[in-house]
């Protein structure tokens, strides 16, 4: 059964974004946000210690391969999701991070960010999508995902009004809307990439906690090797926007995640 109804492929069509009720059970949920706790060492019911390391002013956790993260990335829903955007069952998926974005408050007054994961200065610049899964009720000031709805279908012409050397990841927002989405738990939120997005500034008192998932094509056996060595020994994706956790806190608390079938294929130890 198709987990994208007709309405929901043109609302992505219209405003570059979906969204996915109850995309995995409640369990799973509840799974990563102990997980996310348990990896900042800090007291959930204790706001005053959500301000330290390794909690970084982005909320960004270098936390990867938890079971709970797994667990939802290869949820045969999500993966059908992922599957009907991209139009092919053959996926492999993100090995991505948690965050929990605090309230803001005088001393960690962090903004939020507008940016784009890809380089819009490639010409052409190749289809991709994102993802995030909400683990909690997420108001709309509660420092959750923002985007601007449609700029997929404008980006060109929106483009042609820029200076020639704009930063290719971090557009000018003037004249642009910037829109929050609220979500609920279990959200599964996917966006094309040529969507400018980011989280937000957190004005309410309650923290933000989410699991961002994404699914693309295979990308050869050098990738594929990669992944499944970062899999077994707990490691980060590539590149400097994944740093890594210098405690080795992962290292220390578990071995490889268990795979199903279809995450052994999600993760490219079998093939498709």
């Amino acid at each position: 059964m198709a987990v994208l109804s007709p309405e929901d492929r043109a609302f992505w069509e219209e405003n570059g974004y979906v969204i996915i009720h109850d995309a995995v059970p409640r369990e799973n949920l509840a799974a990563v946000v102990d997980a996310i706790w348990d990896f900042l060492e800090v007291d959930r019911n204790d706001p005053e210690s959500w301000y330290q390391a390794p909690i970084s002013k982005a909320g960004m956790l270098e936390m990867y391969h938890h079971q709970a993260l797994w667990d939802n990335r290869q949820h045969p829903k999500v993966y059908e999701a992922f599957s009907e955007i991209w139009g092919t069952k053959e996926l492999w998926v993100s090995f991505d991070r948690a965050n929990m974005n605090p309230p803001a408050r005088p001393d960690w007054d962090y903004q939020g960010m507008y940016h784009w994961d890809i380089d819009t200065s490639l010409d052409p610049i190749p289809f991709m999508v994102q993802g995030v899964l909400y683990l909690e009720d997420t108001a709309a000031d509660q420092g959750g995902f923002q985007c601007t709805p449609g700029m997929h279908r404008h980006f060109y012409e929106w483009v042609k009004t820029q200076p020639a050397d704009r930063h290719p990841r971090r557009p000018d927002p003037t004249g642009l809307e910037i829109k929050t989405i609220p979500g609920k738990a279990g959200d599964l939120l996917i966006w094309h990439s040529l969507l400018a997005h980011g989280n937000s500034r957190n004005r309410s008192n309650k923290p933000r906690l989410a699991q961002y998932i994404t699914m693309f094509p295979p990308r050869g056996e050098e990738e594929r090797e990669f992944r499944v060595q970062a899999w077994q020994e707990l490691r980060p994706p590539r590149g400097p926007a994944f740093p890594g956790d210098p405690r080795g806190w992962e290292q220390a608390h578990y071995g490889p995640p268990k795979l199903t079938e279809l995450g052994r294929k999600l993760l490219g130890i079998d093939s498709w």
